[in-house]
């Protein structure tokens, strides 16, 4: 998928998580992005075209980071994306949870998560460069 070794000597920043943490938890994140889509788009309200835009909009920099941080090594360009995926989630959480505080709620954590890899992206973009 990338180049380990090339991750592997990068300076971690404080508090990253060993790397078995990720697979689980993203799995968890994506189930639930998952629920608040359906929960969003089952609810009857007034227009929700914005919600989808959010939506597809950070799903969009979500797929795109992982090529660009590890097989592209531009640890830069990845964290812009990230600080635009923090905009987009949050646009799509208030948006979601106009329609169905549920909906919204469910994505509170992939919004914490993605905090939090913001805060690993600065770290490796300032230990490493």
């Amino acid at each position: 998928m990338y180049n380990s070794e090339w991750y592997q000597n990068l300076i971690q920043p404080p508090l990253a998580p060993p790397n078995w943490v990720f697979p689980p938890v993203w799995m968890l994140l994506y189930l639930m992005m998952f629920g608040a889509l359906v929960l969003y788009s089952l609810k009857r309200d007034e227009e929700k075209k914005s919600g989808y835009i959010f939506f597809v909009i950070q799903l969009f920099l979500n797929l795109i980071w992982s090529p660009i941080f590890f097989r592209a090594q531009n640890i830069g360009l990845a964290f812009l994306i990230v600080v635009f995926m923090d905009i987009f989630i949050f646009l799509t959480v208030r948006e979601f949870y106009r329609a169905s505080k549920f909906s919204g709620t469910l994505l509170i954590p992939y919004q914490l998560w993605v905090l939090f890899a913001t805060y690993l992206n600065a770290g490796y973009l300032i230990l490493n460069e």
